[in-house]
């Protein structure tokens, strides 16, 4: 296994969309969603084993979250956990790393991936992993993983790429553009015009190449993150990283770097990718019973009610009558009733419990 080839693990987020089983205290990257037996974390962990040592496997989180990655993962270095003082979204997390990395290792690649999403064909994407780290050792270029899309998915951000290839790589293609999420009518088009993939948010690329990014497109942060190459990797470096992370700018890595830089590359995949953003995606990959319910719970009794995901404590007893597409969840005394059609609101319900809860 190439001892140049790092991983970095992004693991900061609260998974908000999946409340109320996954809530600030127990976000769901540290949950087994799909029941499955790991967590998945413990799933991107033990996939990204294959294509680096364990060694060089970090995870950037936050703080409060540490203790879960030590007793979830027992192959982790507690050093190569890197805590965030501050939520600034991706580019300074990746730069984080990618600093650190580049100061244990000047001739490091690195794939960056997020501890949520859920992978089916694995030896695939240990294949196109492995493929991209060569090509990004030879070439100074940002690589994303893009997915060949099944269907016009309206939950998903997309990349259209151009007909010109990297050098003698025929698989790779230069970016053209990075579309939000569009809606029904654009998702048909880029569909339909065989240009477009799903953007995965999985990115291979050199430490070179990446540091030199920072520097042309986000001099501000790329000045802070190469001021503490002297802290890294020593007893200084959690002092510094809480002395300067919040005064980093609150900017996504597609944002800041990806969608500016001029020498991005796609490597076009299908990998049985999906990001699991959402109750609805879920239901997707959970098994269904005779009238397309997904039930996780032993106490659900089901009566003319169909098309619905349901998901509650096995000693709950739950029974429904007439219920058509619904997502029904409980957890920690929350239960959530919601029309998978309008799961989108879930945020913002969120915020209202949380107000509600301040008022009591």
């Amino acid at each position: 296994m190439n001892k140049n080839n790092y991983a970095v693990i992004m693991a900061g987020g609260i998974g908000s969309r999946f409340w109320p089983i996954s809530q600030a205290t127990l976000p769901k990257q540290f949950l087994d969603i799909l029941g499955v037996g790991e967590t998945l974390m413990q799933q991107t962990f033990n996939r990204l084993q294959r294509v680096c040592p364990s060694e060089n496997i970090l995870i950037v989180t936050n703080r409060k979250y540490k203790t879960l990655c030590l007793e979830q993962l027992p192959g982790v270095i507690e050093a190569n956990i890197l805590c965030e003082p501050a939520m600034r979204n991706t580019a300074p997390c990746v730069a984080y790393a990618a600093f650190k990395i580049q100061s244990m290792n000047e001739n490091a690649n690195m794939i960056i991936a997020a501890s949520d999403h859920m992978i089916l064909k694995e030896d695939e994407f240990v294949r196109v992993v492995n493929d991209s780290l060569k090509v990004v050792a030879n070439n100074d270029i940002l690589l994303t993983l893009g997915i060949n899309p099944s269907r016009p998915e309206t939950g998903y951000g997309y990349i259209q790429f151009t007909s010109e290839q990297l050098n003698d790589h025929q698989k790779i293609m230069r970016v053209k553009t990075f579309t939000e999420k569009p809606d029904q009518e654009l998702a048909l088009n880029f569909l339909d015009s065989g240009d477009f993939l799903w953007n995965s948010g999985i990115f291979v690329w050199s430490a070179k190449s990446i540091t030199l990014a920072y520097r042309k497109q986000l001099r501000d942060m790329y000045d802070i993150f190469e001021e503490g190459k002297q802290f890294y990797n020593t007893d200084k470096e959690t002092e510094f990283i809480d002395r300067v992370f919040a005064g980093c700018k609150n900017i996504s890595i597609d944002y800041g770097i990806m969608e500016k830089s001029d020498n991005v590359y796609v490597y076009p995949a299908d990998f049985g990718w999906s990001d699991l953003g959402t109750w609805g995606s879920l239901y997707t990959h959970l098994t269904l019973d005779d009238n397309r319910n997904a039930v996780q719970g032993s106490n659900v009794l089901l009566y003319d009610s169909s098309d619905n995901i349901i998901k509650v404590p096995d000693d709950k007893i739950v029974v429904m009558h007439g219920m058509n597409g619904y997502i029904v969840v409980e957890n920690q005394g929350i239960l959530l009733v919601c029309r998978k059609e309008n799961e989108q609101q879930i945020k913002q319900f969120v915020v209202d419990v949380k107000k509600q809860q301040k008022l009591n």
